[in-house]
Parts: structure tokens; C-alpha cells; sequence
């Protein structure tokens, strides 16, 4: 699987599921998708390498859409879970995996590129903001990557705040001028 997430705290990718076919009739593992992100999922049967299984594609995932990708075989779907996170500016990836009962010759490998530098993962920093994770089969593995970035949140706060300060000074200083024209000028006693 690969993921791309985006300043915008969106997450597009790709992720194969297949195996070595039993017989000439085996499809390999078929995923579906939830009704709710059909619109932003494309599945595809996979045939390649001697594998047979499914190939999906998804475009700006929001981070709780991201959790859905764990349950996409009902019947391993407490097996994988992936979820991101934010608190103010940190961004948090975390993930487990429960690779127990896949066979010896599978291979699972977890890519993610982040739109920075992570500032800490227990991953393999591939790049400099891609991290990947290779599963060993018959265990159980977790996954975990912190990065920091502005909130795409709060983005337009700063304009806004600023914005809304300036036309409260400005109205101010109108009503003090307004006030000083206005005051009594005439010739105290």
C-alpha cells in the first residue's frame, strides 16, 4: 500500500491485496468498498507477478475515511488498522497490523509520503518525507510516524483575525475623529 497525504489533510493512494492462486478459478482476496466512499474508491482485479487478487485506488481520503481501508475485507477486518490524527499542528500516524495467519510468501509493505519531513517514525525513512514500514509475516507489527504543519483548519484564522483587528482599529479611530470634530469649541468662561 501507498499513501500520499497532502497539506490539506487529504490522503490519495493505492493498495493491492492478492495472493497465489489455489487453482485456475481463484480470484484471491476480493475487497469491497463502503457505499459511502464509492465516489472516491476505483477497485480493480489484480493479475500480476503469479498473484490474483484486488487493486484499489483512492483519492482525498479525510483522516477518519482513512480507518474505513482496515475493514475493506469483512472478513479480516480487524487485521489492519490505519489512522491519522491531529492535534493543533502535529499530525499522527498510527497503525497495526495482525499478520499471523498470512502465509510465509506474502509481502506487506506500507509506504507513506508526507507532505514534510516526519519529525519521528519507527519506520524506514525512504526519502526525505517518505516513510515505509515491510511487515513480517506470522506476527504482529505497529507502525507509528509524527509530522508537524499548519492546521489547513486554520489557515484563513490568522487572515481573518487580522482582518477583523484592522476594521476595529479603523472604526475606532473614525469615532475618535468623528468625536474630536465634534466636540464644544466655544469660549469657556
Amino acid at each position: 500500500m501507498t499513501m500520499g497525504v497532502s497539506k490539506s489533510d487529504l490522503v490519495t493512494g493505492h493498495l493491492v491485496v492478492a495472493t497465489v492462486p489455489k487453482d485456475g478459478i481463484d480470484k484471491g482476496p476480493q475487497l469491497s468498498v463502503p457505499d459511502a466512499l464509492a465516489d472516491k474508491m476505483r477497485v480493480q482485479d489484480y493479475r500480476q507477478d503469479g498473484y490474483v487478487g484486488t487493486e484499489i485506488y483512492f483519492t482525498d481520503l479525510t483522516f477518519s475515511e482513512v480507518r474505513s481501508l482496515g475493514s475493506l475485507d469483512p472478513e479480516h477486518s480487524t487485521l489492519f488498522s490505519l489512522a491519522f490524527g491531529r492535534a493543533g499542528d502535529t499530525v499522527t500516524f498510527n497503525g497495526s497490523a495482525d499478520l499471523t495467519t498470512v502465509p510465509e510468501a506474502g509481502d506487506v509493505e506500507l509506504r507513506v509520503n508526507f507532505p514534510i519531513r516526519p519529525a519521528s517514525t519507527d519506520g524506514n525513512r525512504d526519502s526525505e518525507t517518505a516513510v515505509s514500514w515491510r511487515l513480517p509475516n506470522g506476527e504482529k507489527s505497529t507502525m507509528s510516524a509524527v509530522v508537524a504543519y499548519p492546521d489547513p483548519n486554520t489557515r484563513g484564522l490568522t487572515a481573518w483575525i487580522s482582518l477583523v483587528s484592522l476594521l476595529a482599529l479603523a472604526a475606532a479611530g473614525l469615532a475618535g475623529y468623528l468625536a474630536w470634530r465634534s466636540r464644544d469649541q466655544s469660549p469657556k468662561p
